[in-house]
């Protein structure tokens, strides 16, 4: 019997071309923006992961005793909730609404943070509501966290670490079949993973904050909330962190970059808010 007998090269072209025909086979669309991105991870999966890591923070929390600031999430989170399945609807998504559980709790702690995992899983941690100063302040907040789970960018992201993965295993059996030293295939491999982080992820996580406020912006119009409270909400933020400088390096845009980028779509999210004040 002949057996096929392949080069390290041609073994490394295959692994890289499997790889290849996965992710060609496996795009999505993002809802009001178009842009396509990688889905190669079960929504399901993410979501019931993510329902058990909230569970566990809200468990060690604390959350808030203050009946006031707490009302305050859930108010707001009730209405960008219903902009959410609007825009979900408006984007041929309706089948996705079922998916999603939806909780908005507000933790006790001097965190300026608030973060929405996949299936809806809402946390405030009370840190950010003087940043808010008020309920609009925090309609702009829950906008962009919501709109990172309906935009699904977790599982873009998690799609984006599979391939990278995939990528560093074909590097990594192209040097070990072509005999290269263990020297070699070190820098190799480090080089791959810098470039990786540099080219791949980070771009796609300022793009995901982009996104985030771009949508954000459309779901606290929806939601009846003036979408022009988001640029000195942003403006608070940039003046309390202190960031300025390149955003080479980080996986949020620079201050300066966001609040340009809110000027340029706001237009689209004020025709919005004047529709939902009819």
């Amino acid at each position: 019997m002949n057996r096929l007998r392949f080069s390290p090269a041609d073994l490394a072209r295959l692994t890289l071309l499997v790889s290849l025909t996965l992710v060609l086979s496996a795009c999505a669309k993002v809802p009001g923006t178009g842009r396509s991105q990688l889905s190669l991870v079960s929504d399901s999966e993410l979501n019931t992961m993510a329902t058990s890591q909230y569970q566990e923070i809200i468990q060690k929390g604390p959350l808030s005793a203050s009946q006031k600031d707490t009302e305050l999430i859930q108010r707001v989170g009730a209405k960008i909730r219903q902009a959410a399945e609007t825009y979900l609807r408006e984007n041929g998504l309706s089948q996705e609404i079922p998916s999603y559980r939806w909780e908005f709790n507000l933790i006790d702690s001097s965190e300026v943070n608030a973060f929405c995992m996949p299936g809806g899983k809402v946390a405030f941690y009370a840190g950010i509501l003087p940043y808010c100063q008020g309920e609009n302040g925090v309609a702009v907040i829950m906008g962009h966290e919501v709109a990172h789970a309906i935009a699904h960018h977790s599982r873009e992201r998690s799609s984006q670490q599979l391939v990278t993965e995939l990528g560093g295993s074909a590097l990594s059996l192209g040097l070990g079949l072509g005999g290269a030293s263990e020297l070699t295939s070190d820098v190799a491999m480090a080089a791959y993973g810098l470039g990786s982080q540099v080219g791949i992820i980070l771009p796609y996580s300022r793009a995901h904050e982009s996104e985030a406020d771009r949508i954000g912006l459309s779901l606290m119009a929806m939601a009846g909330y003036d979408p022009r409270g988001a640029i000195g909400f942003w403006e608070r933020m940039a003046a309390g962190s202190g960031q300025g400088g390149s955003d080479f390096l980080s996986t949020h845009p620079s201050d300066q970059k966001r609040i340009s980028d809110l000027n340029r779509y706001l237009p689209e999210a004020e025709a919005r808010y004047q529709s939902s004040a009819r």
